[in-house]
């Protein structure tokens, strides 16, 4: 296998995994009933007989009821869990895939490669071999720990959300305002292929419809879906059977009334070896830091062929409802795309243009070319990363059929824990709008440009392991804000939130409105709750976006504990690791520690305020009850166990050990809660650019982690 086509950046060495005695354990446990065992034999070199073996050893019974499910729709959690275990040829072997396929979902699906943090570890391919007495007896040690434990009744097995509906609400979708969701079950990196209506469930289709959202959106790649960099070009093929799929999935949506939007990077980037396929003029900027060229759009063939390959995209598909367009951060595209003026690309066609006329440039070939195919189709241009003082000159240069999005509370001024701060985006805590949303709205309209406002209904990156955040009232506060600037266009979700339920009713409704419809006479025991959840939910501390992605919330009990320091920084909600500066950002340990407490005091408070209105639940309203307090459970575990995570971080580098134990036995206890929690609802630490957070299997490793530090601090 060529090293070029999977990287490994720094190839830093592997974090250990010291609470299991042999290294091939970890993979057997891990894998356990989320891959095929088969498939697991073949990474670890041994037969079936063997494997079995040794997970009997460890009290695994063979279970692969939901192995193919995870292949398909929670392959990155396979991934994330193995990327510290398997070298890239024994986790091939492991997804039964070819290097093409991992190279593509590690490179292409939401950024993945930047969620690993650049770096695929140096591991020893772990092999089965014959335990000694020591290991013997800690595997005993584990079998007999596990055995322990409660054994839930699973009354919802993984992806099972994809098969029920949850409410029984009429379709409502008849507004003329856009509400666009991403839609909640479908992957990032979703390929158009023959089964991409099963991504679509009917009855997740049917909640949008009765929550008032009439488009959805997903990531389109143009030059996988029209050659418009060559006719013959390699890097398309296949196109007309995507072409095909697309057309199928708009039919689909269509029958709610439910528009498909794409979201799009483009030009997209090229790697060095695809970036070969075309003119040697077309190419542009390189980001050796991840690997990838820009196709540089200061030549104008470039922009005539991206105005040709939109124009032939939706004269090909002519029901797409639109494009949402990103031109600065995220994927690499133009030449500015990852520069600025201050640090200018090395393409000097770009730099003669500046930044405005080559992000002007690049929508208005979009647009010109969506349009001509297309007049009703919509072209949104989102601001993210365009900054001043350029912004501004941006939005007055847009071509006249371009609209604008801006994310909400960009900006947005915050004190917590009396630290000043502010938030740029995927804040539900915070409320908005923000600053440089209310002034980039008044330049546009001073241009008569629509605009909408993107924000997170249901839930952000401050948590995303639930369907939605139990906050009625910050979500309303801030639709109330935005309704009173004129603002009823929204995208209602990135990646994550877009749920059909949850709070998103709040776009039709008032929280007392759907208390009452919910709870009826419970009503007003169940507000009461939901101001514990908001107050406490005010101190979720977070400044920009890096310590929100980077700390330990999103995993939650699912996030080991680790005994000694693993010298890794936190990366993009994809490994916490012990990065106690990472996950504080601005705020000094103590006060985030301190906010996280008065966090989940109140949040627990709300708890035991539902506790309290169980007896007066109607049997009527007894399903979206306890659907309401196993995620409110839910939300509370994982808040509580990042406020424990920092303490036992800070102790145990402040060479306290003799304080770690109490928090050790309550991240076991935590990890026990949930992993009863997760038998009872799918979707319970599952997000659509993530998959699954933590499978059952590694919260009970959680449980095995912290029984190996107690036995390490002779507790």
């Amino acid at each position: 296998m060529k090293r070029d086509i999977l990287k490994y950046g720094d190839n830093k060495p592997a974090v250990e995994v010291p609470h299991f005695p042999a290294p091939f354990q970890t993979v057997i446990w891990r894998n356990w009933g989320i891959v095929p065992r088969e498939n697991i034999a073949a990474a670890l070199k041994c037969d079936l007989k063997t494997l079995d073996h040794h997970a009997g050893l460890l009290g695994l019974v063979p279970d692969d009821r939901n192995t193919g499910k995870f292949l398909k729709r929670g392959y990155l959690t396979v991934i994330r869990q193995n990327w510290h275990l398997l070298d890239y040829p024994e986790l091939l072997k492991l997804l039964n895939w070819t290097p093409e396929k991992l190279a593509s979902v590690i490179f292409e699906d939401d950024q993945f490669w930047f969620k690993m943090g650049f770096n695929k570890p140096q591991v020893s391919s772990p092999v089965v071999t014959p335990l000694s007495a020591e290991q013997l007896h800690r595997t005993e040690e584990i079998r007999e720990l596990i055995s322990r434990l409660p054994v839930p009744e699973i009354t919802d097995e993984p992806f099972a959300f994809l098969d029920r509906r949850f409410s029984g609400r009429k379709a409502a979708n008849n507004t003329p305002h856009l509400r666009l969701a991403y839609p909640y079950s479908v992957s990032f990196g979703v390929e158009l292929d023959e089964n991409v209506l099963s991504c679509f469930p009917e009855n997740e289709l049917d909640e949008y419809a009765a929550n008032g959202v009439n488009a959805l959106f997903i990531q389109g790649i143009l030059h996988t879906l029209v050659p418009y960099l060559g006719e013959n070009n390699p890097i398309s093929a296949n196109w007309q059977d995507k072409i095909d799929n697309l057309r199928k999935l708009c039919d689909h949506l269509a029958t709610r009334n439910i528009r498909l939007f794409l979201y799009f990077n483009e030009p997209r980037g090229l790697t060095e070896k695809d970036i070969a396929s075309i003119p040697e003029s077309w190419r542009g900027a390189a980001l050796p830091w991840v690997g990838i060229r820009s196709i540089c759009t200061g030549n104008p063939e470039v922009l005539q062929a991206l105005e040709n390959g939109a124009e032939r995209l939706f004269s090909l598909v002519p029901a797409l409802g639109g494009v949402i367009c990103i031109t600065r951060s995220e994927n690499p595209t133009n030449c500015f795309s990852h520069y600025s003026p201050s640090n200018p690309p090395p393409c000097p066609r770009c730099q003669c243009n500046g930044i405005v006329k080559t992000i002007t440039g690049v929508l208005g070939a979009i647009a010109r070319g969506v349009h001509k195919a297309n007049p009703e189709a919509g072209v949104y241009a989102w601001n993210w990363s365009w900054y001043q003082p350029y912004d501004e000159e941006i939005i007055r240069n847009l071509p006249p059929d371009v609209r604008l999005i801006c994310a909400s509370e960009d900006q947005l001024a915050t004190n917590v824990g009396g630290i000043a701060g502010m938030v740029k985006d995927y804040s539900i805590s915070k409320v908005g709008p923000g600053p440089v949303a209310l002034r980039c709205w008044e330049a546009a309209k001073q241009t008569g440009i629509p605009v909408a406002a993107k924000v997170q209904l249901n839930n952000s990156w401050e948590l995303s392991a639930v369907p939605y955040l139990p906050v009625p009232g910050l979500v309303e506060e801030h639709l109330n804000n935005l309704r009173q600037l004129g603002i009823n266009d929204f995208v209602l979700s990135w990646s994550l939130g877009g749920y059909p339920g949850g709070n998103m009713r709040l776009l039709d409704n008032s929280k007392e409105e759907i208390a009452r419809e919910d709870f009826g006479s419970a009503a007003g025991k169940i507000l009461e709750a939901y101001e514990k959840f908001e107050a406490g939910f005010r101190h979720f501390p977070f400044h920009l976006n890096d310590p929100l992605y980077r700390a330990p919330h999103n995993f939650g009990p699912g996030s080991l504990l680790f005994g000694k320091p693993t010298g890794y920084e936190a990366t993009m909600v994809g490994f916490p690791y012990d990065d106690l500066a990472g996950w504080c950002g601005i705020y000094p340990p103590e006060v985030y520690e301190k906010e996280y407490e008065i966090l989940c005091d109140l949040w627990h408070q709300g708890i035991e305020i539902l506790h309290g209105a169980e007896k007066d639940i109607a049997p009527e309203s007894e399903e979206v009850f306890r659907e309401l307090l196993r995620i409110a459970e839910t939300a509370y575990c994982h808040f509580r166990t990042t406020g424990l995570h920092a303490a036992f971080v800070r102790l145990r580098d402040a060479g306290k050990k003799e304080l770690l134990p109490e928090i050790i036995r309550e991240e076991a206890a935590l990890a026990e809660k949930m992993f009863l929690l997760a038998a009872e609802d799918s979707r319970l630490g599952f997000e659509a650019s993530n998959h699954y957070y933590y499978t059952r299997q590694t919260l009970l490793e959680k449980i095995i982690n912290c029984d190996y530090l107690l036995k390490q601090f002779h507790y």
